[in-house]
């Protein structure tokens, strides 16, 4: 059997989330089980952030009453606080992901508390989710891994420091965000190589934006190094909104295009998947951008 990766498809959280314009959560819901029916296994679905602060996300619990449980895909909630993890249990959330960054000043623009703090708060978090859904799957995001839009570089060790800390709370794993996609292959190496002193590579999972164009460079250096788990977003939906000037995500077509041609499985069906995410682009109105789900659907329509 070909080697595998192992993909989390973010679309419809990180990729919605500062989307002006309303996603229906009928659409969202119709999106997610597209994705799932493309050979996705891990998607995660939504966030319970205040709707004050992310209105696209207000409809959370509705979107999960709605969608239900789905066979053998794992479906995760960011959670950012208690309060918002109480609605996530309430629901019987399996897995939910917690929120902080490698940098002060992002830390402060994204949730307004020092990096301390939010590791106060996903303590009592984590330890709360532990307490009421033992066997729940418990994600650690960790962004801005090379640089901030606001304070500039970020030190490796840093990195590796806040990881270690992530993991000592309870995460199961640790998700490393290139947030304004600005990294070369080479910066990344030197933040796996501090990050690899203090966990396994199994446990760590990357999250590129291409910004510049470099994801998929990032994901090959990351993939020679013996990594599998990449975040991506179908279509290349979303950014960030504390980001100035960040692109979209890694498009999910893209890693998916990648990955195979590459020799290594990923059980997605690239054809369904490039269709997925159209009925959210109407609602959106933008055409598709993603390199390989535009060949891809240019190559149905030439049949």
């Amino acid at each position: 059997m070909p080697d595998q990766i192992r993909i989390i498809e973010v679309a419809p959280r990180d990729g919605l989330q500062n989307e002006i314009e309303v996603v229906p959560t009928p659409v969202k819901a119709e999106f997610i089980r597209s994705l799932a029916a493309a050979g996705l296994r891990e998607i995660e679905a939504t966030s319970f952030v205040h709707p004050k602060w992310v209105p696209q996300l207000a409809d959370a619990a509705d979107l999960l009453t709605g969608l239900g449980p789905i066979p053998g895909v794992r479906i995760s909630t960011l959670v950012p606080n208690e309060k918002g993890l109480e609605r996530a249990v309430g629901l019987g959330v399996q897995a939910i992901a917690v929120f902080t960054a490698a940098s002060e000043a992002f830390v402060q623009k994204n949730i307004n508390m020092t990096v301390d703090e939010s590791l106060a708060v996903f303590d009592r978090v984590i330890q709360s989710y532990r307490g009421q859904i033992p066997n729940g799957f418990v994600r650690g995001y960790l962004s801005t891994v090379v640089e901030c839009p606001f304070s500039g570089r970020v030190s490796p060790g840093r990195v590796a420091e806040l990881v270690e800390k992530l993991f000592e709370l309870g995460c199961d794993e640790v998700s490393l965000g290139e947030t304004i996609g600005v990294a070369i292959p080479a910066e990344v190496v030197g933040v796996a190589r501090e990050v690899e002193k203090v966990t396994s590579q199994s446990k760590i999972a990357w999250h590129f934006h291409d910004t510049r164009g470099t994801a998929i460079a990032n994901v090959s250096a990351m993939l020679d190094r013996g990594y599998r788990s990449f975040d991506s977003s179908a279509a290349g939906l979303g950014g960030c909104p504390y980001a100035p000037g960040a692109g979209g995500n890694l498009a999910t077509e893209d890693l998916v295009y990648f990955a195979e041609r590459s020799g290594l499985a990923t059980g997605v069906d690239l054809e369904a998947l490039a269709r997925c995410s159209a009925p959210v682009l109407q609602v959106l109105g933008r055409p598709a951008t993603a390199k390989s789900q535009l060949a891809v659907l240019a190559a149905c329509k030439s049949l």
